[in-house]
């Protein structure tokens, strides 16, 4: 890996706040500029987003965080359509969050969650290209005394026909900076996009493949201390004491610190920092969960679907009547369960921070620079405007850097106990694996009564008994009662069944939860698409012909399922001993379906030989990205389906480490082919929808092969293993 360039702290912070603050890729990435990668340097600042320089090249800053999703390619392509500028001369960096701040917000939010960085800033991206495109022509309008409406633009030049003359964007770029930004821009017709819809290499990719790419993990700078953390092994639990003299004396301790919750040691290496901190006598006090386990807290997930105080979230016609009614051997009744998963982001937590004489610096991995902006100001006690933030590339986020900015805080905490000190936390994997925000556990009873004639629902009843993400972590007070996200793609089923009713019962668990990639979506769709399976079965119906009928009223779910069974050949017989599975579910405003092809050992061995994943988002803005984005959501989803799961023994979690947390091996993944089928008219989010129908469709094909229906993951402790 190419070493990190050594600098000073000066150089660095004038290097990376040069031309209104952007994050300069040549700095982090010494081989940025052989890669194409941006490069801050003086130019003309059209608007926020987009700054011309003199040699033509065109600067798009990008406002969100990247950590493999592949958006910072994405977004500033949807500018420099509308910009109608020569990709081949843009360079992309970042905003940061401290200038954010300074200027009113002008690169509205920064966060990268929830598949939003396409679907909710497409608008205003496009309106800041075609905005900035419409300035330059003005100037060069003006520069020639002839009508803009008469002037036309491609590749960077504008052109007007009547005089044949022509001028480059550089060369107008000074006059364009000086003129006031039109309010309503006029946009594209989709029709005459030129670069969106066209598959782009990502920016990233060459610095992240030659060992180039700088990481928070990786920051190092002059005269820097390294902390390490070690939290109550218990969730809630407190420091009671700790004996700092069995440590002091060893080489290379400066300071002994407690935060309550946590111990850190500082010393001149982590290595160091760590090693002595195994060693510290610490005596917790664990509280009132020491007592909690795996199996304490299913009982209270069973107890949920007994309670009485369970809301109502959907209650169309009356589900219990038609239940009460089912005709004999038409009652059908199931429980799914799905457990506690870590992020097991590559890169641990860390935060590297500097607080002297009231200002704050600070440099971190962050799917929210501006949360983590705020949370290092509340940390501090200081205005956030005395606080300059850093964010880094994201080496695995998954939800893990978003919400959740407990190693900021930490990072914060012990700088400021450093005052005048640079000092860099890095946590262990076992401090990272033990200290996470899990996806939510969940426990799912449906009843469901089918017509005696056609086999299809006349009523489904669902009950979720989950803790929620929303009222525990977000602080947020859940309306009605109901948390949307633990009801994801059950309460907004689109499947035509006259009798629907969806329940919810808040369970609180004492377990800390938080957004975990796809969410409610990762485990919902496998509790609905297999339960539906179950109905196609007991009707003794086609699962895919089942689901045209349930699907009658949804085309788009309907036309994405169609596309996906045809690319799948679904009519076709598979051979001796392969068996197929379908799902189909819409989230984060896009469709997707699968179809897996396996077969399965009498030892247990699962050999998936076909996964044939679709997905409409809508608008397409870089087709290749979003293929490889479906490709690393089945990687993702068959690692949690086959091994994923956090378990608890006398309050603290079992697992620590890869070793006991495993991932899927490279060996293992199967060929995975990806449909998309864009319909265009609507802008739909990629990197979390796409393993929303994986697990489901495996577990039908599982089922059709084995005759064993899976109700619970993950699939180890069914007996069932991966085959590489």
């Amino acid at each position: 890996m190419t070493a990190f360039l050594r600098t000073s702290r000066r150089e660095f912070i004038k290097t990376s706040a040069a031309v209104g603050g952007g994050l300069s890729f040549d700095f982090f990435l010494p081989l940025a500029q052989a890669q194409g990668l941006g490069v801050t340097a003086p130019g003309n600042e059209v608007n926020a987003w987009v700054v011309v320089r003199p040699d033509e090249t065109i600067v798009i800053r990008y406002a969100r965080s990247e950590m493999g999703q592949g958006s910072m390619t994405s977004a500033p392509m949807l500018v420099a359509e509308e910009l109608d500028c020569d990709w081949r001369r843009v360079k992309v960096e970042y905003a940061t969050a401290s200038q954010n701040l300074r200027r009113n917000r002008a690169w509205g939010d920064m966060a990268s969650v929830g598949s939003r960085t396409i679907r909710q800033s497409q608008e205003y991206l496009r309106k800041a290209g075609a905005g900035a495109r419409e300035m330059l022509v003005t100037a060069a309008a003006q520069q020639w005394k002839v009508p803009a409406a008469e002037c036309t633009t491609s590749l960077g030049t504008i052109a007007h026909a009547p005089s044949g003359r022509s001028i480059t964007y550089g060369k107008v770029a000074t006059a364009a900076s000086k003129l006031e930004a039109p309010k309503e821009p006029k946009l594209k017709d989709p029709k005459d996009w030129k670069l969106v819809g066209t598959s782009v290499r990502r920016v990233d990719i060459p610095a992240t493949a030659m060992g180039a790419q700088r990481y928070g993990i990786d920051v190092q700078l002059p005269g820097m201390l390294y902390a390490a953390v070690a939290q109550c092994p218990v969730f809630g639990g407190q420091v009671k004491s700790f004996d700092a003299a069995r440590i002091q004396g060893r080489r290379g301790i400066v300071k002994v610190l407690s935060f309550g919750e946590y111990v850190a040691v500082v010393a001149d290496n982590w290595w160091r920092a760590k090693e002595a901190l195994k060693e510290l006598p610490i005596e917790w006090d664990f509280g009132a969960n020491a007592g909690m386990s795996s199996a304490t807290i299913l009982d209270n997930l069973r107890a949920g679907l007994v309670a009485t105080d369970a809301v109502v979230a959907r209650r169309d016609g009356d589900a219990e009547q038609a239940l009460a009614k089912a005709a004999k051997g038409k009652l059908i009744e199931a429980e799914y369960f799905t457990p506690y998963l870590a992020h097991a982001t590559l890169e641990p937590q860390t935060c590297t921070a500097l607080l002297k004489n009231g200002k704050l610096e600070v440099w971190t991995s962050t799917q929210s620079a501006d949360s983590s902006l705020t949370a290092a100001a509340a940390a501090a006690g200081i205005a956030s405007e005395n606080v300059e933030l850093h964010a880094m590339q994201v080496g695995g986020g998954f939800g893990r850097r978003g919400a959740s900015q407990a190693f900021v805080r930490f990072g914060v905490q012990i700088a400021k106990a450093m005052e005048g000190t640079l000092v860099k936390m890095l946590w262990t994997r076992e401090e990272d694996t033990q200290h996470d925000f899990y996806r939510p556990i969940s426990l799912i009873k449906l009843r469901a009564a089918l017509d005696a004639a056609s086999g299809q629902p006349v009523a489904l009843q669902a009950r979720v008994s989950a803790p929620s993400i929303m009222s525990t972590l977000l602080k947020i007070q859940l309306r009605n009662g109901v948390d949307p996200q633990a009801l994801a793609a059950i309460v907004d089923m689109p499947h035509r069944i006259p009798n629907l009713q969806i329940e919810y019962s808040k369970r609180d668990l004492n377990v800390p939860i938080g957004f975990w990639r796809t969410v409610g979506h990762s485990q919902n769709p496998f509790v609905r698409e297999c339960f539906i399976d179950e109905l196609a079965h007991a009707a003794g119906t086609d699962p895919v012909a089942y689901r045209r009928t349930l699907l009658a009223n949804a085309p788009k779910d309907l036309a994405i399922l169609e596309a996906v069974v045809k690319a799948a050949d679904w009519s076709k017989p598979l051979p001796q001993g392969v068996f197929r599975g379908v799902a189909e579910t819409e989230g984060y405003g896009s469709y997707t379906a699968v179809v897996a092809e396996l077969s399965v050992s009498p030892q247990g061995e699962v050999a998936i030989q076909r996964l044939v994943l679709g997905i409409d988002c809508g608008y397409a803005v870089n087709p290749d990205n979003i293929s490889a984005q479906m490709q690393g959501s089945a990687v993702f989803a068959l690692t949690a389906m086959f091994m994923g799961e956090v378990t608890l023994k006398d309050g603290r979690v079992e697992s620590s480490n890869f070793h006991d947390y495993p991932m899927l091996r490279l060996s293992q993944l199967p060929k995975v082919e990806v449909v998309l089928a864009p319909t265009g008219g609507f802008w739909g989010g990629v990197g979390e929808p796409g393993q929303a129908s994986i697990v489901p469709a495996v577990c039908n094909a599982i089922f059709a092969a084995t005759g064993k229906r899976i109700r619970a993951l993950p699939l180890k402790n069914q007996g069932l293993s991966l085959k590489a």
